[in-house]
């Protein structure tokens, strides 16, 4: 049974070799664990482990609520649902506010952002967490939240502190916030936009840095929102700058926008497949996007697919054993008793992912 680490308890004992995203072998099957091993787990960032599921417990509904891959509601879903939706909700009023004072008070961004930040901070699946939590309604204000999350996870995947890193979260939650002054027919426009409509929604960087800075005496939030949308190469927006004149924060934010943007539903885009928008993601980071970021962010996104089934070009099916520390998308396949090593069998492609 695959369970999530922080499932695991005292007693259980490993079905199969654990490896850490480097290819490690960590820790051998068969371990019985206690506090210590599953405290060396966590050490590695191994997300999931094989476990030996006990004959009592195959009996039991406790094995259904140890995985988030049973297709069951995780445990931590009731308590997640409500402060996710209360965030979505206080980003409106944020946005309303700013739109109607030119600012936002310090005070609401905490209350908005803070509590969902810190119950979040105990859990470490965020992939499975955004897939669950992701709703259709409210995308502006549920792409702030989202981006406010990412961007603090994947600050502490690169080395920041936790204060850093909150810090961070914070500027990717208001990164967006320019946006109270475009209007909802542009932004939520099916169509593509006229050359002034496009100019407007450009703007928004602008704005965003002015009602930050009207809040803030920090620039570290503010250059989130002013530079979010400039790129390695140049093409970005507002200023057209790039490179080393790109903020670091604005990096990282950067990264946490698009994927938001790719994995969610708009008027004027069909939700994406999670395969495809990570390599779309790996695409973007050799021009657009900071590849230290970028490969980061992937890095610690990949694991997430150990154990679900796939479908090869080849019309096999099969499933994802272990990942490549750099060959995100050719990972180790089990077909029946076979093992297909895609970082070495390179005529063989994944077409789906059954997420």
């Amino acid at each position: 049974m695959r369970v999530h680490i922080s499932m695991l308890k005292d007693g259980d004992q490993l079905a199969s070799d654990a490896f850490n995203n480097y290819g490690l072998n960590v820790m051998a099957k068969g371990t019985r664990l206690t506090s210590y091993e599953i405290s060396k787990l966590t050490q590695h960032n191994i997300d999931y482990v094989d476990v030996e599921m006990e004959q009592s417990e195959a009996k039991s509904t406790v094995a259904e609520h140890r995985t988030i891959e049973s297709g069951l509601s995780p445990k931590w879903l009731p308590a997640m649902q409500p402060l996710y939706q209360n965030a979505i909700e206080g980003c409106g009023n944020l946005f309303r506010k700013a739109f109607e004072e030119g600012k936002v008070m310090e005070e609401d961004v905490d209350k908005t952002f803070g509590p969902l930040l810190t119950s979040f901070q105990m859990e470490r699946d965020v992939v499975s967490m955004l897939l669950l939590l992701n709703t259709t309604d409210d995308y502006t204000y549920q792409h702030s939240v989202q981006v406010g999350m990412l961007s603090y996870y994947l600050a502490a995947w690169m080395g920041h502190n936790e204060e850093e890193a909150t810090r961070i979260g914070k500027a990717g939650f208001l990164h967006d916030i320019g946006k109270c002054r475009i209007p909802n027919e542009i932004l939520n426009k099916p169509e593509k936009l006229t050359d002034e409509e496009y100019r407007e929604v450009k703007r928004h960087t602008l704005y965003g840095e002015e009602i930050i800075l009207s809040t803030y005496d920090d620039p570290f939030l503010s250059t989130a929102a002013l530079q979010h949308h400039e790129r390695m190469n140049g093409t970005g927006y507002p200023h057209g700058i790039n490179g080393e004149e790109i903020s670091p924060i604005a990096k990282i934010v950067a990264v946490a926008d698009v994927y938001s943007a790719m994995i969610s539903t708009r008027a004027y885009q069909e939700k994406r497949d999670l395969q495809y928008v990570l390599r779309d993601l790996y695409r973007m980071s050799f021009h657009e996007l900071d590849p230290q970021t970028t490969h980061t962010f992937i890095r610690h996104m990949i694991p997430n697919f150990i154990g679900k089934q796939v479908e090869l070009d080849s019309g096999q099916t099969g499933t994802i054993i272990m990942t490549h520390p750099t060959e995100f998308f050719r990972p180790l396949i089990q077909i029946g008793e076979e093992f297909i090593d895609l970082s070495l069998n390179r005529d063989l492609e994944i077409t789906l992912i059954y997420m």
